[in-house]
């Protein structure tokens, strides 16, 4: 399962407005109300799903990134949301730098495998230093999604 099968373009939000992760993370899960991905009346068990599993470590790898993920059994499959944000979220990060690009995914309760694997190919690509700089100048949604797109498909 690759990024570009879990995110469309209205999945994306190209001038995320979050000050810090928690911020963030109900931001992105607003948007997957708004999509059509999760039940509104799933949205505030859901953001204490994602941010219990958040405050135990912050997804926050370096690099710019950061990547809160959760299972929950809300959902049918997994989905995910994606931000930019031009000022940095503050996302107590591992390298104390503040986050520009927050991926955001949900797993279905029980897929263990599945969380794993889509968790470590996110984490690969947002480490392509040409795939963030990419992220970084597209210009709107549809173009951060054409370039999740392209280098999804590279292996």
């Amino acid at each position: 399962m690759t990024l570009a099968d879990i995110l469309s373009a209205d999945q994306i939000i190209i001038d995320l407005q979050a000050a810090d992760r928690w911020e963030a993370i109900d931001e992105l899960l607003a948007k997957l109300v708004f999509c059509n991905k999760i039940k509104p009346e799933h949205q505030a068990p859901i953001a204490a799903v994602v941010k219990k599993r958040e405050s135990s470590m912050s997804t926050g790898i370096g690099l710019g990134i950061g990547i809160p993920h959760a299972s929950t059994e809300l959902i049918p499959e997994v989905v995910g949301a994606m931000g930019r944000s031009r000022r940095g979220v503050s996302f107590e990060a591992l390298d104390n730098q503040p986050v520009n690009l927050v991926l955001l995914f949900l797993v279905p309760q029980g897929q263990f495998q599945k969380h794993l694997h889509t968790l470590a190919g996110i984490a690969r690509l947002m480490h392509n230093k040409d795939f963030r700089q990419a992220l970084e100048n597209a210009t709107d949604p549809a173009s951060m999604f054409e370039v999740i797109t392209s280098f999804s498909a590279r292996k």
